[in-house]
């Protein structure tokens, strides 16, 4: 990608970073939600195929006017751990792995999205995605473009090998971000490396802009970091105070209260 070759967009809530790769342009758009999320648009000869969906009903009405500006035909949309905001292009195919399914409908993703329609009430698109499409393993084609599904244990992850770049659930070198304890913190660290030896030029996650194989490095430091200083901690209160010495200007407090109660359950 020629580094020229971005542009934003700022729109009434959020803004769209768009990364011009020649054949391909992908549109990143970030919701400036309450939960910071995070959304793409894979543009190829006309067609779009889109990463997750927003889940408030402000920012759905926002995606799809910007959607509807680019004269460009959805064709799909890849519902991986985001499972809300089904009001949202309610017209394109779902696509998604059984597991990814499992999760928004009955499991931990489903916990998530009761428990923010509880605190966020009715501005947030608590209904759940109708996945139509069930896919596995390996490569797919959508709308002439290519994606690698890697299942995890929740859902899956996506390379875009036309654009170098891979999609995940969290990353973030300088926000706090949910680690379900110490074998986690370290699943987390081989999959990181393993991005730093395919040398990806953009990591997509689904609440932070795109980053690139130093943020990975800068992650891997902090995972290692929350290890080693839980094991020096009696209780969560005591782990969350000396994470916060250490990286006071992160953000994402509430993901860190959520990895302490992981840690010291």
């Amino acid at each position: 990608m020629n580094k020229n070759a971005f542009t934003k967009v700022t729109l009434a809530k959020g803004e769209m970073n768009i990364y011009d790769f020649g054949d391909v342009k992908l549109h990143a758009y970030k919701t400036n939600d309450f939960i910071d999320d995070e959304v793409f648009i894979v543009e190829k000869d006309g067609k779009a195929v889109i990463i997750e969906s927003p889940c408030f009903f402000d920012n759905n009405e926002e995606f799809e006017e910007y959607i509807n500006g680019l004269q460009t035909e959805v064709v799909g949309m890849l519902v991986a751990y985001h499972g809300a905001g089904a009001q949202c292009l309610k017209s394109v195919p779902r696509y998604a792995t059984e597991n990814a399914k499992e999760y928004s409908e009955n499991g931990g993703g489903k916990t998530l999205i009761d428990n923010f329609a509880t605190v966020f009430g009715e501005a947030f698109d608590n209904s759940v995605q109708k996945i139509t499409n069930i896919i596995g393993a390996g490569k797919i084609t959508i709308g002439g473009i290519d994606f690698i599904i890697i299942p995890t244990q929740e859902a899956f992850d996506i390379e875009i090998p036309e654009i170098n770049a891979v999609y995940t659930h969290m990353l973030g070198h300088d926000c706090h971000s949910i680690v379900a304890g110490a074998g986690h913190a370290d699943a987390i660290i081989t999959q990181l490396k393993e991005y730093i030896e395919k040398g990806y030029d953009l990591i997509l996650t689904s609440h932070y802009t795109p980053e690139d194989l130093k943020d990975a490095q800068t992650k891997i430091k902090y995972l290692e970091s929350l290890k080693e200083i839980a094991a020096d901690c009696k209780g969560a209160d005591e782990f969350k105070n000396r994470v916060n010495e250490r990286y006071g200007n992160y953000s994402g407090g509430n993901y860190l209260d959520m990895t302490a109660g992981f840690f010291f359950a």
